[in-house]
């Protein structure tokens, strides 16, 4: 009887606001040693459906944690700490999401017009201060929309205003933005390497520019949206003509990742990449995941949530596509299953389905989310086994006909 023998479980570390599997990987193991399975994996890969969170923790014990603050009187939800992770190799990788991340701003505060990119530049600059050699910026789950110039000015730019004085920190002062004076920047920025890990499909203005697309998602109202719309819109016109990056800075990919903060790093040198592709070429993942693919009958992926987003640079999708150059099959397991989730099928996640059996609040969700994964898992691998029967079958009575004739 055909069987499914090797097994490949990748998964995101967590999605924004979406319940996070801490131990994904392994329920997944285990339901696949329940159905009587092999398992190559478990892969862990981070960052997830917004990718920020995970990177440091590919590091694993080595990570430090670093103060970070910002200046009194702006209005800022950067978390007091953030992450910073070097290996022996002198890279360092930078959690956008634990210095700005949208998880740590109350929901009845939300507005990422206010908010600011500043303690990302922080985590930078102390990276550059231990001497790495490279240093690579996760982002995703920002709860920012500044276009990275917090980041600059904490890396020593100065943004000035048409009377040559420095405006304030936050998306809505972008539109007050007139000169990007960058002589006092970091010198480290000169001889180091940055490279900015984002979702190729985010770019920074346009009709699908950031502002538009997770403006609302972050807390802001239609005004408010126009009113970034338009401040970046300017910014971009100020990186262009002052900044020593080069490249498409208004809608070139991963431009507008985590707030635009692609954009304002790439004004000075960043490189912008693929966060999937930046994470497995770095090494930092410690895997070869295309030897485990190739070496696999199937692949499980999972996500907090599966929309019309996902195609678009989430890493289940970028997992399936990466399968799909070895013929390996996908399937995807999701806390839910949005709008516009059939898309999937397009770049390669042959089958899908929610861990959910019943209506329940996203609290007890995530409360239950490892017995919830397992149960969904062994049902999805036993589905699989029917179906690999089935086709035996259907094999093996087409090949007596075909004897007998």
């Amino acid at each position: 009887m055909s069987t499914v023998r090797d097994v490949v479980s990748a998964r995101p570390d967590h999605g924004t606001d979406t319940a996070r599997l801490e131990a994904g990987a392994a329920q997944l193991d285990r339901a696949t040693a329940s159905a009587r399975l092999g398992c190559v994996g478990p892969v862990r890969l981070g960052p997830g459906s917004g990718a920020g969170h995970g990177e440091v923790a590919q590091l694993g014990p080595e990570a430090d944690p670093l103060q970070i603050g910002d200046s009194p009187g702006s209005r800022s939800f950067n978390r007091d700490s953030g992450s910073l992770a070097a290996d022996r190799h002198a890279v360092a990788v930078v959690e956008m999401a634990a210095a700005a991340g949208l998880a740590h701003v109350p929901r009845d505060a939300r507005d990422p017009g206010a908010t600011t990119t500043f303690g990302v530049g922080q985590l930078i600059a102390a990276a550059l201060d231990d001497g790495v050699d490279t240093v690579i910026v996760g982002c995703g789950d920002s709860g920012t929309c500044d276009g990275g110039a917090g980041a600059l000015q904490a890396l020593g730019a100065r943004i000035l205003d048409c009377d040559g004085h420095e405006i304030g920190r936050g998306g809505y002062e972008l539109a007050h933005a007139e000169h990007l004076d960058l002589s006092g920047l970091h010198p480290r920025l000169l001889d180091a390497t940055l490279v900015v890990a984002g979702n190729v499909h985010n770019v920074l203005c346009g009709p699908r520019g950031v502002a538009r697309v997770f403006g609302p998602q972050k807390g802001a109202a239609p005004d408010q949206v126009e009113r970034l719309s338009a401040a970046l819109e300017n910014w971009v016109r100020v990186l262009e003509r002052d900044g020593i990056g080069s490249g498409d800075l208004r809608t070139g990919p991963v431009t507008g990742a985590s707030g635009g903060l692609g954009a304002g790093l790439a004004a000075v040198g960043a490189q912008l990449r693929s966060r999937f592709d930046a994470l497995l070429d770095s090494g930092l993942a410690g895997i070869d995941l295309d030897s485990r693919i190739m070496r696999a009958d199937l692949v499980i992926t999972a996500e907090g949530s599966i929309d019309f987003q996902t195609p678009h640079g989430k890493v289940p999708a970028e997992i399936a596509r990466r399968a799909a150059r070895h013929g390996v099959p996908v399937v995807a397991l999701a806390g839910s299953l949005g709008e516009g989730a059939p898309a999937v099928h397009e770049v390669g996640i042959g089958a899908m389905a929610s861990i959910l059996t019943v209506p329940m609040p996203l609290s007890q969700a995530v409360a239950e989310a490892e017995r919830l994964l397992i149960d969904a898992a062994e049902r999805m691998m036993r589905m699989m086994l029917l179906g690999a029967t089935v086709s035996d079958r259907a094999r093996r009575s087409e090949d007596a006909r075909y004897a007998v004739r």
